[in-house]
Formats: structure tokens, sequence, C-alpha cells
């Protein structure tokens, strides 16, 4: 690894001593560093001059790992600027924190790990959106957690109709719909009573929001699938909403085409939790290993 790229969520002041800090570090370690313009600004003048700045896409392309400082949503800004699979530490500043999960005491041996080209990490596919209006270019995003269509005002439900590799499934009449990826499963589609899938499983996840049919569930679905999702509402307009931080208007006939991308995101993981224990601590659930039980 020869150069290491540095992101920080950019109002994330705290986070300043621990840029100049890695910066510090790697340019030790003989690592070129590169930071985007924000990440540059919170470190300060203690960074010196050694350091490559850029802006986030064009620091992403230049750079062999990336380190992410910040909660999951800068994690998941960060993942659509990455156009190659590069190893990506999450650093979790914030308050949940499923996608970074390396601690701050985690951080350096993680990133000796990195340097010498060993360390553990998994592979999260991403999802491609797709949204067309007769009349108008297609717009196409890529989104490691989900993509969701809901209702854009306060009090009507929407309607669409839904469809898998062109197979008709069902008339939705709900607040809305979300697509998630198994990486998603623990974000928005968790909230809205849609299962936990292992982030390794192919798969993509259908889940009704507040649906008026309450025989509608969710459905997972193989990762080869092709959902189609189209608008049919004439009374109340809809958003769709990329990974919660891009967001379009939708209006009547509108459709979003969801399918698996050809871009992976490759997270480090920590070397002291699996899956489990993450879920076990973000979720709080109550009781450890025998003997170990977890009073509330």
């Amino acid at each position: 690894m020869s150069t290491i790229g540095v992101l920080a969520r950019p109002d994330l002041k705290e986070a300043g001593p621990t840029v100049a800090a890695l910066v510090a570090w790697l340019s030790g370690k003989g690592a070129r560093v590169c930071l985007d313009d924000a990440t540059a600004a919170l470190g300060g003048a203690s960074l010196g001059s050694g350091c490559l700045v850029a802006s986030g896409r064009d620091m992403a392309g230049l750079v062999d790992a990336l380190v992410v400082l910040g909660g999951d949503g800068t994690l998941l800004a960060a993942s659509r600027l990455l156009e190659k699979p590069i190893p990506v530490l999450g650093v979790n500043f914030g308050s949940l924190g499923f996608l970074t999960e390396i601690t701050l005491d985690d951080l350096y041996p993680a990133l000796e790990g990195v340097l010498a080209g060993r360390y553990e990490h998994e592979d999260r596919r991403l999802l491609r959106a797709v949204v067309h209006r007769k009349g108008r270019p297609d717009v196409t995003a890529d989104v490691l957690n989900d993509v969701v269509i809901t209702k854009a005002g306060p009090s009507r439900i929407i309607e669409v109709d839904v469809t898998v590799d062109g197979s008709f499934v069902s008339s939705f009449r709900a607040d809305g719909i979300i697509v998630s990826s198994p990486t998603g499963s623990t974000a928005y589609n968790l909230s809205a009573g849609g299962p936990i899938v292992f982030p390794d499983q192919d798969a993509i996840i259908l889940n009704p929001i507040c649906p008026h049919t309450l025989s509608n569930r969710p459905i997972i679905l193989p990762e080869s699938a092709v959902m189609k999702v189209t608008l049919w509402s004439r009374e109340a307009g809809a958003t769709v909403s990329l990974d919660g931080q891009t967001t379009f208007t939708l209006r009547d006939g509108d459709s979003v085409t969801v399918q698996k991308s050809p871009f992976v995101t490759t997270l480090v993981s920590s070397p002291h939790r699996d899956y489990l224990e993450i879920l076990r601590t973000k979720l709080g659930w109550g009781v450890g290993p025998v003997g170990e039980r977890i009073l509330p």
C-alpha cells in the first residue's frame, strides 16, 4: 500500500486531532497520504506540506486504501466515490455504526495489517438504481444500503406496481417501498420490520412500508433479481431516496429499476468482533455467553 486516503465527515471537528495523528503516523511508515479538501481543513496547519489534497472523487481515484472517520452516513457517501475495490476502514465516531466497526483503539493495528497486505475484509455488493421518466434521460446511481420510494406528503399513501424479472409481484398501497441490500438490512429495513440478513448473502430485500394490506410482507429475493417499481399515485407525490442522501421527486408513471451493481465496497473487518457480536452490541441484545449475562 503506497497511498492511503483519509476522509472525515466535514463537520466532525473532534476528528481533527485524529486526522493530524494519522497523517504523522502514516508518513512515518513511508506511506503517501491523500486527503479530501474538507478533511484537510479539519487537520489544520499541523498537517504540514507532505499531504496530497484533492476533491473527494479525485482523492478516491488516487489511493490504495481509504480511512473513513465518522458514522455510517460518512461511509455510505465514501462508497459512492470509489470506482475500484480498495480496502476501506470505517472508524466509528457516530452513535451506532454497523458499517464503521473499527474503533479508535483498533485503528492503528488494523492499518498495520492493511499496509502489510494482511487484513480481514468483507466485500459488500452495491445495488444499482435507475430512475426513469418518459422523455427524460435516465438517472443511474449505485448505493450500498438501500433505495427507498416513499410518499411525499404527510397523509396519503402511494400505489406502486412491482415486478421482478418481468413477472408481476403485486400492486402495493403503502407509505412506501424499501429495496435493500444485505448490508442495508440493519438500516431503514430493520426499522420497518424487515429481516436482518448477513451481509455476505447474495440477496435483495423488498420491504413494503406500512402496507394497507397486512398480508403484504417483506420478501428476500436472489441477488440476480431485477426489480422494477412503477408509481401510480395521481393524488399523492412520491420521492426516491438513494442511501438516504440523494433524493429525486417522482410523479405518476415514473419507474425505478433496482438490481445488483457491478461494484463492491471492501470493508476492513475488526479482528476482535464478528457480525453477531456487532449485532448484540449495536442492538443492545441483553444476553451474552453462558455465565456472562448482561443486566439492563
